[in-house]
């Protein structure tokens, strides 16, 4: 389309669903980042005041972490504070990207907050199903997928609205 041509009103009307469903997108992509710092702060928090070893993990073959040998414990808690910290560092990094890169059409942002997210997710779960141990599946999991369902509504949503008309 020239310089003086005015687009006509049947792409306005695809280019405003299009600018919708990039807002929509992006936005659903951020709060998922939120709900993935806020999965790590409770597990950051339940390190150290909860009575189990986790959200949704209460025990370990009958043993809490009081049974435990200090430094097996005091090992396990380190773990769970490193990877709350990588929970919420994946948040902090998939909510930035989504708010401030993919609403401004970025396809680099966009690229990089999936394959961010879709990494960690695809190294930690799997690991779940694995039955090395006893868990709660709604309590322990529950949050991350409904992160992820989020997340993916607004990864595709925010791709269609990345196309140009």
């Amino acid at each position: 389309m020239g310089a003086t041509e005015q687009p006509v009103a049947g792409e306005r009307v695809e280019q405003v669903e299009l600018n919708a469903k990039l807002r929509n997108g992006s936005v659903l992509m951020a709060l998922a980042g939120v709900g993935f710092i806020g999965y790590g702060i409770v597990f950051l928090i339940l390190n150290f005041v909860g009575g189990g070893f986790e959200l949704g993990v209460n025990h370990l073959n009958g043993m809490t972490p009081a049974e435990l040998d200090p430094t097996v414990a005091y090992y396990i808690s380190h773990l769970h504070v490193a990877t709350a910290a990588f929970i919420i560092s994946t948040g902090i990094a998939v909510t930035a990207l989504s708010w401030y890169g993919v609403r401004q059409r970025l396809r680099w942002a966009w690229a990089t907050a999936v394959v961010t997210a879709v990494v960690g997710l695809a190294i930690a779960l799997p690991m779940h199903y694995t039955g090395g141990f006893a868990h709660d599946w709604v309590t322990h999991l529950g949050p991350i997928y409904l992160a992820v369902i989020v997340f993916v509504v607004g990864v595709v949503l925010a791709h269609q609205g990345m196309q140009t008309t």
